[in-house]
């Protein structure tokens, strides 16, 4: 037995060394084995969860643009409508001039030409205003929805456990996304009135010289409405008509100092000054200036159309005196705002490819503020 040993210990001993190790491959292997199928499991899980957040994402797009055109945009635009009916009502004018023409002697030939020229700049700042407002705010609020979706994504992220890591500031309450939303109504309450002297002015300007008795032909019109645009967007700093539909940061954060006045300390933005900050930045945006741009010389196009229905094709494309224009293009002006005109110029805007991928890349894109 002894000298057996003697004989075979070393090889005994390498027997055990190689089942020893053997046996330590097999165990390092089977615990790699089940670290790679737990993470292949995990995974799988977080592929799964990533596949239920884009397909919810997607659901979640078309809904918020189908609540900002059926209902937000709808209520900010019969409000802002009744308000420029009120504000640039011409019937006190056309009463006038027509009560001029039945009794001759109740107003002076200097009168009847303040008051021709009264009308034909209120006319065209009214018609210029109302494609205005109608183009931006159906985007601003296509916006302002968009960044809303963008935050409500990320809790849907957070709560379905994605691997994407979120800031807790990025939780939008329902308060802040009310006073996001009612925002929209801060041109109607607040902006209108000097947007129309900044109309006016432009159109003035414009229109200098040009008499009663001209003729305005399709190319001449569509020319004055652009001129007028350009006129309007081109006064002050750039950018400077985001004042007529939003507060400046700086009233924002001054009206949140004043509600919070008994706290001395300096206090981080709220969620909704936060939300507005990030609006303003699209807003000032190149990419929402060239939107901006390329929508508006759209729906002039479009109402270009619809005033050759109104005058007769024939009639403008020759030409007609301005007289006589002025009372189709006020026509215009009412009909602009009203359904079903009104959402049709919408829906023209919001089927240029180059604003479905505008605010497709702005849904996927915008930064959590």
């Amino acid at each position: 037995m002894w000298e057996f040993w003697r004989r075979h210990k070393r090889k005994v001993y390498v027997t055990f060394g190689v089942l020893g190790s053997g046996y330590l491959l097999y165990k390092l292997y089977d615990g790699h084995r089940r670290r790679l199928s737990d993470l292949e499991r995990e995974l799988a899980d977080e592929k799964s969860n990533e596949e239920l957040i884009r397909s919810q994402i997607k659901e979640h797009f078309e809904k918020i643009q189908t609540i900002a055109n059926s209902t937000t945009l709808p209520h900010v635009m019969r409000y802002l409508s009744s308000r420029i009916d009120e504000e640039l009502d011409l019937t006190h004018l056309m009463e006038r001039l027509v009560k001029g023409k039945d009794e001759p002697n109740s107003l002076t030939a200097a009168e009847k030409l303040e008051l021709w020229d009264r009308l034909k700049i209120l006319n065209f700042t009214r018609i210029v205003l109302s494609l205005w407002v109608t183009t931006i705010l159906s985007l601003y609020i296509r916006v302002q929805v968009n960044i809303l979706g963008r935050h409500l994504y990320i809790d849907t992220a957070r709560g379905l456990g994605s691997s994407i890591q979120f800031d807790e500031a990025d939780l939008i309450d329902r308060d802040d996304e009310q006073q996001f939303l009612a925002s929209a109504d801060y041109l109607t309450n607040v902006g209108l009135p000097a947007l129309i002297s900044s109309f006016e002015t432009a159109a003035s300007e414009v229109l200098k010289g040009k008499q009663l008795k001209d003729f305005f032909n399709t190319t001449v019109l569509h020319d004055t409405i652009l001129q007028i645009l350009d006129s309007f967007l081109s006064m002050g700093h750039p950018y400077h008509w985001m004042g007529f539909l939003m507060p400046e940061p700086a009233k924002l954060f001054n009206s949140s100092a004043t509600s919070s006045s008994d706290n001395t300390d300096p206090s981080p933005a709220s969620k909704f000054e936060q939300l507005m900050l990030e609006a303003r930045a699209v807003l000032s945006s190149s990419e929402f200036e060239n939107i901006l741009d390329m929508s508006l010389k759209t729906v002039v196009d479009v109402m270009m159309e619809d005033i050759r229905v109104l005058c007769g094709e024939t009639n403008l494309k020759v030409g007609i005196p301005l007289a006589k224009l002025l009372p189709r293009l006020a026509h215009m002006s009412r009909i602009l705002l009203e359904e079903p005109t009104r959402d049709r110029y919408i829906q023209i805007v919001q089927d240029m490819p180059e604003v479905e991928m505008f605010f497709t890349l702005l849904y996927a894109s915008t930064p959590a503020s």
